[in-house]
């Protein structure tokens, strides 16, 4: 990149922090190679219960804190967190709330192998992290997702907040990995995602409504501008979706060289 820019990172997962999948190293490693070539970085994620806050020292931000984020009519509040990796130099943001990311789960437990509020808890972490970027006033050129925590983001910044100055000249790169869930998402689901700021209308919703891990993959494609493929498992009919779309899609390449992959991606779509 020719000029300093700025990269957001969201993500579900990252090493050392929650680790199930390989996207916990590549939200690891990608901000880290990207940061070493000067460019400002920012990293969000959920706070989950299973998360140690001694063990990695987090602590609270509280000029960051204080927000209540809305979902059906009820609020609940915002805690930013924040803490450094270890022989980095990367600091990484946390959303909480006690409702939501107490409990030790990530996604399930042994009793509800996939929690029943999950819709509620994604809504809530893209809401938060929305209003965790104003706070920051950081505009970012670009804003790579990382899983279907991540998925609603898309849809938020290019309807509800498309005038909000911080993301006007965004660039969305929604990066798809293999489903990891396969259970439905709740009947209100879409109902309760509606509800911000009275702008996103039933159509916009169109691409989300079978309300699985699928379809917020497809949400989320139809609202980026560019989609990396994660791994080499993405779901059959999502694969095609990317065959047939006029955006730009970098393949996965398992390569040594993956990192500057990404970089050279990045480049292509903010030239």
């Amino acid at each position: 990149m020719s000029e300093k820019k700025r990269i957001l990172y969201v993500t579900q997962e990252m090493d050392p922090f929650v680790v199930i999948s390989q996207m916990a190293k590549i939200s690891r490693d990608l901000p880290l190679y990207v940061q070493d070539q000067g460019i400002e970085i920012r990293i969000l994620m959920p706070k989950y219960g299973s998360i140690n806050e001694r063990r990695h020292r987090l602590h609270e931000v509280v000029r960051l804190s204080g927000i209540n984020i809305i979902i059906d009519d009820d609020d609940y509040p915002l805690i930013i967190k924040v803490a450094s990796i270890p022989g980095a130099r990367m600091q990484v943001y946390f959303l909480d709330n006690d409702d939501f990311f107490e409990r030790k789960g990530v996604f399930g437990n042994d009793d509800e192998p996939f929690f029943k509020d999950n819709p509620e808890r994604m809504i809530f972490f893209c809401k938060g992290v929305i209003e965790t970027v104003k706070k920051f006033g950081w505009p970012p050129d670009v804003i790579h997702l990382h899983g279907w925590m991540t998925s609603l983001l898309p849809l938020y910044i290019r309807t509800a907040y498309k005038n909000e100055p911080v993301f006007q000249n965004s660039k969305i790169v929604y990066s798809v990995y293999r489903n990891s869930f396969e259970e439905k998402l709740s009947e209100n689901f879409l109902k309760k995602a509606a509800q911000i700021q009275r702008v996103i209308k039933q159509e916009n919703l169109d691409e989300y409504k079978d309300a699985d891990n699928e379809g917020l993959n497809k949400g989320a494609i139809s609202y980026s501008d560019a989609i990396i493929i994660g791994d080499a498992e993405v779901n059959g009919s999502v694969r095609k979706i990317l065959s047939t779309i006029k955006k730009p899609v970098l393949e996965l390449k398992d390569t040594e060289n993956y990192l500057e992959d990404y970089i050279n991606f990045y480049n292509s779509i903010l030239s």
